[in-house]
């Protein structure tokens, strides 16, 4: 095991996390404020020229601790992928798989707490029980309904309402991932096959945010998604979790992450892996439980 500090993204700069920490509200309000975003009200956001940060590698200056002994996690189970544990208290990141946590790919279906939080922030739905006609097997399926299962036709039919243009904004507002959409094609479609992309250590970030209702949209709108995700709750902890792989894409990678909250603690985590078949993508939920279990932040 070693720490170690740093970027391998030289050309972008990242306020650190420690400064983050308790001020996310801060800075978000400030940014609604310059941008003027648009809101449940129906006021619409000023365009601003978006600043996407398109190279490969994510941003990585949060402080890491590697686990390499649990790397064997993975190799017992015959898969290739990266997990990363964020302590939210301290700005620190434990990382099993080092060399792909900060390797940027789609967010897939894990997209829609940013797709839920803008859909929720700018009106297009009243709330999470309502009922969202799509083009699934469904026909009608709430965000309540939706989330647990990462349903994809919800939330494509989300994103095409919003259109590329406005979800860029908020992604930006957001400093998601590489915050890289496609406004030319408009479809809202980029958080399946691109060009937006994250790192597992960006995850954790981005959900260190959401986990407190720190992000720049209204904290009712994040505290329902806190309920929605919920998984569990045991012996003081609470486990909100969702999942993303896109089946219908080649090479998709699988996700498996949230955060647990406990008395006096809250950690995000992000657990990936690389493209497989179905019967690899069974396993993130089991080898994320794994390893969280090995870091003494759940219960074996």
């Amino acid at each position: 095991m070693r720490t170690e500090t740093g970027s391998r993204g030289p050309t972008v700069v990242r306020r650190p996390i420690a400064r983050m920490r308790g001020g996310l509200a801060a800075a978000g309000a400030l940014t609604v404020m310059a941008a003027m975003a648009c809101s449940a009200d129906g006021s619409e956001p000023d365009e601003r020229e978006n600043s996407a940060d398109v190279s490969q590698t994510g941003r990585g200056d949060v402080p890491t601790e590697k686990r390499d002994d649990l790397e064997t996690v993975f190799d017992e189970a015959g898969v290739e992928g990266t997990f990363v544990l964020h302590d939210a208290h301290n700005g620190t990141s434990t990382v099993v798989g080092s060399d792909l946590a900060r390797e940027r790919s789609v967010p897939g279906p894990t997209f829609e707490l940013v797709n839920s939080l803008v859909a929720l922030e700018t009106g297009e739905v009243a709330d999470v029980d309502e009922e969202v006609e799509h083009g699934g097997s469904g026909g009608a399926t709430s965000l309540r309904e939706a989330l647990p299962g990462s349903e994809v036709a919800v939330q494509r039919e989300l994103a095409e309402r919003m259109g590329s243009q406005d979800l860029h904004t908020w992604v930006d507002r957001f400093d998601y991932g590489n915050r890289a959409m496609d406004d030319e094609n408009g479809d809202g479609q980029d958080w399946l096959e691109g060009p937006l992309e994250i790192s597992p250590l960006e995850q954790t970030v981005f959900l260190a945010g959401l986990a407190r209702a720190e992000l720049p949209v209204q904290a009712e709108h994040q505290q329902a998604l806190h309920e929605v995700v919920l998984r569990e709750q045991d012996q003081g902890r609470s486990l909100y979790a969702t999942e993303g792989w896109n089946a219908e894409t080649d090479r998709s990678p699988g996700w498996w992450v949230g955060w647990i909250e406990g008395q006096e603690s809250l950690h995000t985590f992000a657990l990936r892996l690389e493209d497989g078949g179905q019967e690899q993508m069974e396993l993130r939920e089991p080898l994320g439980r794994e390893l969280l279990a090995e870091l003494d932040v759940l219960p074996a």
